[in-house]
C-alpha cells in the first residue's frame, strides 16, 4: 500500500460516510483535534489508535491503550494488519484504510429504472391499495349501504400497505443506497391488486362453471403472489441477485405451501381451504349445465346411503366396545 492514504468512515450496511485523504505516515486517530483523523464519537479517546509501517512494511493500526479498543472480527486487538479490506471499530466508529493502488470492482451495470422513482409509483400504488380496499367491501357487503364501513376498511387498508411498505423502504435505506419508498408502495398495491382479482375472479369462475376446486385451494396462488412481492422488494433492495432471490422465493412459497396444505389437513380431515364452495352469487351468472331433479334426488339418495352405511359401521364399533368391556 502506497500513498496516499484514505481512511473511510463508514455506515453499519458498510456505506462510506466519510473519506479523508492523507499522504504521509503515521496517522493519528481520535476525537481531540490535534488528529489526522478525528473521530466524532464519545466511545473513542482523544488519541485513540495509530496507523503506520511495521517492520516488514505492512500498514498496521496500532491501539494507544484506549479504554473501549479497537476491534477486528470482534476480538479486541493491540495491532491489526490493514489490507484494504478488512473494517475496523474504535469505539462506535467503523472504518478502514485504502491507499491510492486500491484495485477496484468491475463497473456494475445500471439496472435501475431512474424515471420510475418518487412520487408517480407512490400514488399509483395507494390508488391500487384503495381500489382494492373499496371493490374487497363492496364484494362481500350484504347488508344496507354504510359509508363508515368503507372509510374504516379504506383507513385500515391504506395503513396497513404504509407500515409494510414503510418497512422495506427502511430496509432499503439500510441495505441499499436510497429508500425507493415509492417503488414498495407501487409493489404492494400491485401485489395486493393481483390477490383480489384472484380472489374474485376464483369465486366467480368457480360458480359459473361449477369448479370448487377453485376457491378450495384459493390460497396457493395467494401465496404465490406474496413470495413474487418479496421478490421484487428483494430486488429493488439488491437489483444484482435477481436469481438467489427467486430460489428463495420459491422456496418460502414451498414450505408456505406444504404447512398450508398439512394444517388444513389436521384441522379438517382435507387439504382443502373450505368443505365446500361458499361463494354464492346471482343465478343468471351460472354456465355450467343445469341438473335435472332426477339428478339431485338419486345424488342426495346415494349421500344419504353413504351417510347411513357410516352410522351403521360406528353402531357396530361401539357395541363392540361395550362387549369387550
Amino acid at each position: 500500500m502506497s500513498a496516499p492514504y484514505f481512511v473511510e468512515i463508514l455506515a453499519r450496511n458498510g456505506e462510506v460516510l466519510h473519506r479523508h485523504r492523507l499522504t504521509q505516515l503515521p496517522i493519528s486517530l481520535g476525537r481531540g483535534y490535534d488528529n489526522d483523523v478525528i473521530l466524532d464519537d464519545a466511545h473513542s479517546a482523544a488519541h485513540h489508535a495509530s496507523i503506520s509501517r511495521d517492520e516488514h512494511g505492512q500498514l498496521v493500526l496500532r491501539d494507544l491503550g484506549s479504554i473501549n479498543g479497537s476491534h477486528f472480527a470482534g476480538q479486541r486487538c493491540e495491532a491489526i494488519a490493514l489490507d484494504g479490506h478488512r473494517v475496523i471499530r474504535l469505539g462506535h466508529t467503523r472504518l478502514r484504510v485504502r491507499s491510492a493502488d486500491f484495485g477496484v470492482a468491475p463497473e456494475q451495470a445500471d439496472t435501475t429504472m431512474h424515471g420510475w422513482e418518487g412520487a408517480a409509483p407512490a400514488m399509483i400504488g395507494l390508488a391500487l391499495t384503495a381500489a382494492f380496499a373499496l371493490v374487497e367491501t363492496w364484494f362481500n357487503d350484504i347488508e344496507n349501504f354504510a359509508l363508515i364501513r368503507y372509510v374504516l376498511a379504506l383507513a385500515s387498508c391504506l395503513g396497513a400497505g404504509l407500515l409494510w411498505s414503510g418497512a422495506w423502504a427502511l430496509a432499503n435505506r439500510l441495505f441499499g443506497s436510497h429508500a425507493r419508498l415509492g417503488r414498495h408502495l407501487f409493489i404492494m398495491g400491485s401485489g395486493i391488486c393481483a390477490m383480489g382479482l384472484w380472489r374474485l375472479a376464483s369465486a366467480t369462475m368457480a360458480y359459473a362453471w361449477d369448479a370448487p376446486v377453485l376457491t378450495r385451494y384459493a390460497n396457493l396462488p395467494i401465496l404465490a403472489i406474496v413470495c413474487a412481492m418479496l421478490y421484487f422488494h428483494l430486488c429493488t433492495i439488491k437489483p444484482h441477485n435477481p436469481r438467489r432471490y427467486a430460489i428463495g422465493s420459491g422456496i418460502t412459497f414451498a414450505t408456505s405451501a406444504t404447512l398450508l396444505l398439512m394444517l388444513n389437513l389436521q384441522s379438517t380431515g382435507r387439504t382443502s381451504d373450505e368443505l365446500y364452495m361458499s361463494a354464492l352469487l346471482p343465478p343468471q351468472w351460472q354456465l355450467s349445465a343445469e341438473r335435472s331433479s332426477d339428478q339431485f334426488m338419486a345424488n342426495a339418495a346415494a349421500l344419504r346411503s353413504a351417510a347411513d352405511a357410516a352410522r351403521s359401521r360406528g353402531s357396530a364399533a361401539d357395541d363392540t366396545d361395550e362387549d369387550d368391556e
